[in-house]
């Protein structure tokens, strides 16, 4: 099985300029949730096809691991927390072709993000776009240290998806069109544990002590900035 997750992780980061294909991903899908396979072996694949030089194959491996991170075994996510670093692309930049310019440029942003998903897991050991929600959600119960723990980890999240700032004019091809509706999917749910975060917060702020309030209201302005960054996100996906 090793082998055929080896065959299905080449074929889904090819340097064929199309996002990675179904039938790969589905194969992926089913090799982590079999509980005796090896997510190591997997991630590892995956991360050294991020030291290709071609930015087509290196986003398709990030679109990829994004898509195992969002559809897969938690054991996948939980695994790659555990890493002491996941992506060092933050000096990525292919200069081979013309559009290499432009797409590094999110590359580098949404390898950003990826970590900043992995590195929320581990802080709080949970992905925080799965997490139960409601009055009896992760959120919604948690009590005031929790919160003002919590909530900055979820923000900081936030910002890197936000910061990968694309315009509907720049969604130019398919993987990173794949790469920004994993993103979409991923900042409604991050966003619904965020206000009920705040939620929470709010009803607990006249009972905190002063510290704690201060805190919080800086959490609470730091939140209404986010919303009409968010909004500004959304309308690219309306068009």
């Amino acid at each position: 099985m090793g082998s055929s997750a080896s065959k299905a992780a080449l074929g889904a980061t090819t340097d064929e300029l199309t996002e990675p294909e179904p039938k790969h991903l589905a194969d992926l899908i089913q090799y982590i949730n079999e509980t005796n396979m090896s997510v190591e072996h997997l991630a590892d694949i995956l991360s050294e096809r991020t030291g290709s030089s071609s930015w087509v194959v290196v986003f398709k491996a990030l679109v990829t691991v994004h898509h195992l991170m969002v559809h897969g075994n938690e054991r996948f996510i939980e695994h790659l927390a555990s890493r002491n670093s996941l992506f060092t692309l933050h000096n990525f930049l292919d200069e081979s072709v013309m559009e290499g310019y432009t797409m590094s440029t999110f590359i580098r942003r949404y390898s950003r993000y990826l970590n900043e998903k992995s590195l929320a897991y581990r802080l709080i050991a949970s992905d925080i776009t799965k997490t139960k929600r409601g009055t009896n959600g992760m959120m919604r119960t948690m009590n005031t240290k929790e919160l003002l723990n919590t909530l900055p980890v979820i923000q900081i999240q936030f910002d890197a998806l936000l910061n990968f700032n694309a315009n509907s004019d720049e969604l130019t091809n398919g993987i990173i069109h794949a790469a920004f509706m994993l993103l979409f999917k991923d900042s409604l749910r991050l966003f619904a544990a965020y206000n009920e975060g705040i939620l929470n917060l709010l009803d607990k702020y006249f009972d905190m002590r002063k510290n704690q309030c201060k805190e919080s209201l800086d959490i609470y302005i730091k939140f209404l900035r986010r919303t009409t960054r968010l909004a500004q996100f959304l309308k690219v996906a309306e068009v």
